[in-house]
């Protein structure tokens, strides 16, 4: 019985760590800007296109 307890105790501690993180990265902001890393690797970057064209 004193087993259930302790992982009882022992998941709760875990929960509230992940939340904890979680809202830590809502506070900072990592959640806001989500179209543009997905569609970042479908388009060119200007500056390398033209540094590229000039070595050749």
């Amino acid at each position: 019985m004193s087993v259930i307890f302790i992982l009882l105790i022992v998941s709760v501690t875990v929960a509230g760590f992940f939340l904890f993180a979680f809202l830590w990265g809502v506070q900072d902001g990592q959640f806001e800007d989500d179209y543009s890393p997905a569609s970042r690797i479908l388009f060119d970057d200007p500056a390398l296109t033209q540094e590229n064209n000039n070595k050749r």
